[in-house]
């Protein structure tokens, strides 16, 4: 039997079905009697919570890297805040309830709140919060014991869901890939996969219930398919794909230092994004040309209060210091709409993704906006930093964008301090609008990055995270493709590169055609960097 789902990390396993099982945990709602017991019964499993977290959080640091573990910083920081913990405390007194009933409900309008979101990374963090959730519900049952304890070696782990945690305990030496029936590309675990180079396949819908514990079974990460109790010919192709899958990640690796040059000899770069400062590491580690995206939002997020200018500026200067001079564009802050802030009131919006929201509201709060470019131009005196505005619609927002940054200049020479004068400017092209008008905008800015994500479902009016309609959503749609021609053009007409940030990057498929029109960088995640490098030096 065969099954496809999404290919969620690369490569392939051969190996046999160990069912995770989940400790079911059925929610009762209990009156209760006793207040001040039950908010000890709670604080009590928040406590043991946060222990285990500690110790994953450690486990992961080893195996894959401060950056990768940070993931459970923030589920630690949900045990810490008040916010979250005090609304679960009220709902106990308020409706004198037990803690579980009311860590429940907390945790599904957490849940809801995330996976109402559009933004697809947004959305996958819901599962921080049922992992966070289910871990405290699991300490108050008494029933803490979900692990992977005693695998042996080739073990295959089919699961509904991996959570973080989950993933993040898996021992390499014994579990060769694992199988879920839920999850996309942009989960956590999946990007923990990747990071551990783990192969694994995710949203096949009812895998867990196609197989059994002890059952033959191959995993194939590139093409998305699982092959339950396959014959012996299969398996002999799958051990020579597996070879020389393994051949071909050695032979990448000596491209980690070699310059990126296309066959007619053009220099190109390949960068990679990121969303924490100490991503930079693996971007680096990758063979890296620089950060094509730093997405700043992330700074804002997991905490009660806006990032002050000297928070900011510590991060941004990390990055730049340990960029080794290479180029690290920076995006502004990019919120609003569907990626809210719990202190920043918004209003409720029929459509977010076409609302206030990213440059429209820095535009609006300038007093949130100068703090990060503030933060941004002292930050460019340690390293090759690039700022760059998102969302730009048209000439008059950019110009306004970069008058204010220029009053920021003014302020830090006023007082004295360093930055980098000098520094480029540019914007994203993710709205159609804007790479219409490339051709005036190219005159104004230092460089164009195209956010393809926004632009394909903009210019199609397809929403990329809608399933009924995924079939319309097509990176190569010959409108799309002539937006992403012009803007490039546009760009060189003037004398300025132009980059790309957005999935289509690190689409193999895509980039001999971006390389045909002369895209100058490329920026994708770590991980797809090596074979990115690999493709273009061949066209």
């Amino acid at each position: 039997m065969k099954k496809r789902g999404i290919a969620a990390s690369k490569g392939y396993a051969i190996g046999r079905v160990v069912i995770k099982e989940d400790a079911e945990i059925i929610i009762v709602e209990t009156k209760i009697t006793d207040l001040e017991s039950e908010k000890a019964r709670l604080k009590k499993a928040l406590e043991i919570s946060r222990e285990q977290l500690t110790k994953i959080k450690e486990k992961a640091e080893v195996e894959l890297g401060a950056a990768k573990a940070a993931v459970f910083e923030s589920h630690m920081m949900l045990l810490d805040d008040p916010e979250f913990t005090g609304a679960v405390e009220m709902n106990i007194e308020s409706n004198m309830v037990n803690a579980e009933k009311a860590l429940s409900d907390i945790i599904d309008m957490y849940m809801g709140i995330f996976a109402a979101m559009e933004d697809e990374y947004m959305k996958e963090r819901a599962a921080d919060v049922k992992d966070v959730g289910n871990r405290i519900l699991a300490n108050l049952a008494g029933k803490a014991g979900l692990g992977f304890e005693d695998l042996d070696k080739n073990t295959i782990v089919v699961a509904h869901d991996l959570t973080p945690s989950d993933t993040a305990q898996l021992d390499k030496s014994k579990v060769i890939g694992f199988l879920t029936n839920i999850g996309g590309r942009t989960s956590h675990s999946a990007i923990m996969a990747r990071t551990l180079e783990i192969p694994a396949v995710v949203g096949l819908n009812d895998i867990t219930k196609c197989v059994k514990d002890g059952d033959n079974i191959v995993l194939d990460g590139e093409e998305g398919l699982a092959i339950v109790n396959p014959d012996e010919a299969t398996i002999a192709q799958y051990e020579e794909k597996k070879v020389a899958y393994e051949k071909e990640k050695e032979e990448l690796k000596k491209l980690i230092n070699v310059k990126t040059v296309t066959k007619a000899g053009k220099r190109v770069e390949v960068a990679g994004n990121i969303g924490k400062a100490k991503d930079i590491h693996q971007v680096l580690e990758n063979g890296g040309d620089g950060v094509g995206l730093f997405r700043t939002e992330f700074l804002y997020m997991d905490r009660d209060d806006m990032p002050t200018e000297e928070e900011q500026f510590e991060a941004y200067k990390y990055v730049g210091e340990k960029s080794e001079g290479k180029p690290i564009v920076i995006r502004t802050l990019d919120i609003g709409g569907d990626k809210k802030l719990p202190y920043l009131p918004l209003p409720e919006e029929m459509n977010p993704f076409l609302g206030y929201r990213a440059i429209r509201l820095c535009l609006d709060r300038k007093d949130i906006f100068k703090i990060q470019l503030r933060a941004l131009l002292r930050a460019s005196a340690y390293g090759n930093i690039k700022i760059m505005f998102p969302m730009i619609s048209s000439l008059e927002e950019f110009l306004a964008s970069k008058e204010i940054l220029n009053e920021c200049m003014d302020e830090l020479r006023g007082e004295g301090k360093a930055f980098n004068a000098d520094l480029e400017v540019g914007m994203m092209v993710e709205i159609p609008a804007a790479a219409i008008c490339a051709d005036e905008l190219a005159k104004y800015v230092d460089f164009f990055s195209i956010g393809t994500n926004d632009l394909i479902q903009y210019t199609l009016a397809a929403d990329r995270m809608n399933e009924k309609i995924s079939y319309l959503y097509k990176p190569n749609h010959p409108a799309v493709l002539r937006l992403i021609k012009m803007t490039i053009d546009a760009a060189h007409k003037e004398g300025k590169w132009c980059g790309m940030c957005g999935e289509v990057a690190g689409d193999e498929s895509m980039i001999p055609t971006l390389v045909e029109y002369g895209l100058d960088e490329f920026s994708m995640s770590a991980t797809s960097i090596l074979k990115a490098k690999q493709v273009i030096m061949n066209n």
